[in-house]
């Protein structure tokens, strides 16, 4: 399913990987408030559910704020019914020996509430900004599951900004931020709030884009939260102890 939301102007607030960490959410939305940007201006990449204790939490509070979203693989994926959550982690590594904990604790969360906002999140969000044609997806086109880094090749950005005939893609999934451009198009992942950026900090990442002078600008912030106590909440519900640690260091 995709969402067409017209034209944009102004700041845009773009984040993804909430991944259930209710206390970086929060943490976002008074970024949000002190900036003065709209929940018409905020977009998400998906995979609100995931890692962290508090799934239903999560939920409520993206769709209480009124943010645009889309579904990432996990909510695909709870929606389904699925016994896994679609990552696209090699099995038998540890990402997926950890998915068989905390999956399974964030689909025991799951009501009908729940189920209905995710099931009314599109695939896609396409839209205007500056001029340029912008698409919103999760990991690839074809593939929601799809890992797309700063490393991949342009080829591979270039086979799906052809395919969705945009100027630029917002995605998610990798959980690292960063942007590429050649000529005149552009990819931009904000990364995530929910888990850190393997950069040795505890911080997490989000990205303003903002149309200055006529050109589109980003600008990659970090954010602070309470990541100790989403991490105790973690180890109370017993799920991966890496995960926690993580957080805390």
């Amino acid at each position: 399913m995709k969402k067409e939301i017209g034209h944009i102007e102004g700041p845009l607030l773009v984040f993804g990987g909430v991944y259930s960490n209710f206390q970086a959410l929060t943490a976002l939305q008074d970024v949000a408030r002190n900036r003065n940007i709209s929940p018409s201006n905020i977009i998400c990449t998906g995979d609100i559910v995931a890692y962290c204790a508090q799934a239903a939490e999560a939920l409520e509070t993206m769709e209480d704020w009124g943010v645009h979203s889309i579904v990432g693989n996990v909510e695909l994926n709870l929606l389904d019914q699925s016994d896994d959550c679609g990552c696209n982690f090699n099995e038998g590594s540890r990402c997926d020996v950890f998915s068989r904990q905390w999956y399974p604790y964030a689909k025991s969360l799951m009501q009908e509430r729940h189920l209905k906002y995710m099931s009314s999140l599109p695939e896609q969000i396409i839209f205007s900004y500056n001029g340029k044609r912008v698409t919103v997806i999760h990991g690839g086109f074809d593939n929601v599951s799809e890992y797309i880094f700063k490393s991949t090749p342009w080829s591979r950005k270039k086979t799906i900004l052809d395919a969705t005939q945009s100027d630029i893609i917002i995605a998610g999934h990798s959980g690292l931020p960063f942007f590429d451009i050649k000529a005149d198009k552009m990819w931009v992942n904000a990364g995530v709030i929910g888990m850190p950026a393997n950069d040795g900090e505890t911080n997490t990442w989000f990205a303003i884009l903002d149309d200055v002078n006529g050109n589109v600008t980003i600008d990659f912030h970090k954010l602070t939260y309470d990541h100790m106590y989403t991490a105790k909440l973690m180890d109370d519900n017993k799920l991966p102890s890496e995960y926690a640690a993580t957080l805390r260091t």
